[in-house]
Formats: C-alpha cells, sequence, structure tokens
C-alpha cells in the first residue's frame, strides 16, 4: 500500500471521523479474584505461554498511585486469578513483545523523593527478558519520565523500538523509532537516539505506543493513544491506530478505533480520568475482526471486539 504523508489531527477532528462510521461491537468485562480487593486495569492482550492463555495487569487501591503487576490465567468460569508460583512486579502499565523466541516484558517503575517513600518524583520503564515466564532477568532501563517504550521484532530479524519523549523534544508527549539489531543494544543512548515521528499531535496533545504488530508487507501497525486536556484539566485518551514503514518513517493517519463510550458506565479513579481508556493489546482473529484490551477510567479491564483496524494497512 501507498504511505501517506500526513500532518496532524486533532482528537477532536478524529473522533468526529470515528462516529461518522459506526461498527458492530461486543464487549466483555473482565473479572479478577485473588488481589484483594484491589482494582485491575490496564491489562496486556492474552497471550499463550506453556499450553496457557495469559495477561498481564495492572493491580492497584482505588485511591493508589502503588501499583503491582501480576500474571494472570483464566479458569473454566471465565474468571482471570494470579497465575500459580509466578513473580509479580512493583510496576505499572505492563508490555510485552516476543523477540527471537524470548518473552521481552516491560512496566514502569516509580521513583520516590528519599525523605518521602509516598511521593512520586520521576519513574522509569524498566525491561525483563528470557525463554521463561517464571525465570525472567532484568536487562534493561528507560530514561527517566519516559513511558511507552515498546518493541517489536522485524521482518529482517532487527528490532524495532518505539520511544515517547517529552519536554524539550517531545513536548507533552510524541513517538519516536529507531532500530537496533538485538536486544543487547537495549540502552538509554538508544531510547535517547529515537527519531521522533513527524506532524503525528497537535503540541496542546500527546501520544504514544501500546503496541507493535508486524505486518504482511513489512509494515509495523502501531495501536497506541491520543490524549488531551479540557477546560477543566480533566484528561481524554482514545484508542487509535497507524500503520509505518520502519525503514522510511512514512506513516499512516492516526485513526480512533474505540472510546470511553464503547464500554459501560461504571466507577473510576477519579473524576478527571472518567474519559480514559488505554490501549493494552490486540489480538488480530483473522476473520476480519479483532479484540481490543483496555483499561477503562483507571479502574476496570475490559475486551471489546471491533474491526480489525490493520487489515486495511496490508
Amino acid at each position: 500500500m501507498i504511505i501517506k504523508k500526513t500532518k496532524p489531527e486533532t482528537a477532536n477532528q478524529l473522533l468526529k471521523q470515528f462516529y461518522a462510521a459506526p461498527r458492530a461491537t461486543k464487549v466483555e468485562k473482565l473479572i479478577f479474584s485473588g488481589v484483594g480487593g484491589r482494582d485491575v486495569y490496564n491489562i496486556t492482550a492474552p497471550f499463550h505461554y506453556d499450553g496457557e492463555e495469559v495477561i498481564m495487569g495492572r493491580v492497584e487501591e482505588r485511591d493508589s498511585e502503588f501499583s503491582q503487576v501480576f500474571f494472570f490465567t483464566q479458569s473454566a468460569d471465565h474468571v482471570w486469578s494470579p497465575r500459580a508460583h509466578t513473580h509479580t512486579y512493583n510496576l505499572q502499565d505492563p508490555c510485552v513483545a516476543l523477540i527471537k523466541s524470548e518473552l521481552v516484558f516491560g512496566g514502569v517503575e516509580l521513583v520516590t523523593a528519599a525523605d518521602n517513600p509516598r511521593r512520586i518524583i520521576s519513574w522509569c520503564t524498566q525491561f525483563y527478558r528470557g525463554t521463561h515466564i517464571d525465570s525472567l532477568c532484568h536487562f534493561s532501563s528507560g530514561p527517566a519520565n519516559m513511558k511507552d517504550i515498546r518493541l517489536i521484532e522485524l521482518l529482517d530479524g532487527r528490532v524495532g523500538v518505539f520511544t515517547r519523549p517529552q519536554g524539550a523534544r517531545g513536548g507533552r508527549g510524541q513517538i519516536g523509532f529507531t532500530i537496533i539489531d538485538s536486544l543487547d543494544e537495549l540502552n538509554e543512548q538508544t531510547f535517547h537516539n529515537a527519531e521522533i515521528l513527524q506532524d503525528q499531535f497537535v503540541s496542546e496533545e500527546w501520544g504514544g505506543a501500546n503496541e507493535a504488530h508486524l505486518l504482511k508487507n513489512g509494515l509495523v501497525g502501531v495501536l497506541g493513544h491520543i490524549a488531551c486536556f479540557d477546560e477543566q484539566s480533566h484528561k481524554h485518551y482514545y484508542s487509535c491506530v497507524f500503520a509505518m514503514n520502519p525503514l522510511t518513517l512514512e506513516k499512516t493517519p492516526l485513526k480512533i478505533i474505540a472510546v470511553r463510550g464503547d464500554f459501560p458506565t461504571g466507577p473510576g479513579k477519579r473524576p478527571d480520568l472518567e474519559d480514559v481508556i488505554f490501549s493494552g493489546g490486540l489480538v488480530r482473529l483473522g476473520n476480519g475482526r479483532a479484540m481490543l484490551s483496555v483499561g477503562v477510567s483507571d479502574a476496570e479491564a475490559y475486551r471489546i471486539e471491533i474491526p480489525d483496524p490493520f487489515a486495511e494497512y496490508e
């Protein structure tokens, strides 16, 4: 397919396009046990390991930002429970990728003040790798204050790295990309050297990559989010996708694929997070449909079946 050069559109412009094209959906709320009544949200898409279907989720008290990441498996009654004898991690917002047959797991670690362990002053993405889910080893750390780092094995065997710089280079949050030869090169310099994708978000808004898919033609389909503030400083997060040529960085326009209104009314962590969904992962079902896993209002986890958003890019 021909990759279009784009100029950024606002979240409101993308929302108008989204609502102009109704689609059939099927929604499922995920039920969890074994977490002491805490919320589970910002889940990954399910992946298969040792004959089981596994997801990871952010487990947290409603009034706290201090989280644990659990690995969950599903029982016959469709309840997700912590996987037996599997380590938990003091991290937020898990992500997972398969790189050369290794499971690569990432999550965001909070950094607190030396004189006050309840005051968060920074955060850092941590990465673990291994061939066995119960013996993953830490191997890389992202730069301070950078979330939404995602990895993908490309068609030529190299590793694509998505970043999310902020501040002087990235404003409120842009998406960067670079290619490394192997996971051994995943270091702080790699993250800083990533080239920012141009014309993706207007300066007042932000976004990030949440999961990457290698498409049959070698393009990378990116599941991500676009976000903005309203006049009351409330956040609005929407799930979106685009496709990218990893060699030239040419890309398709952003497209919103899911919004908070797709899901039932429910609890939220805070009033300013009511209109938030966080893209966790997507499974392409092979029949023109896909299953999207999301965190909703920083309090619940859902899956929604939608038209396969990457089909048109292949």
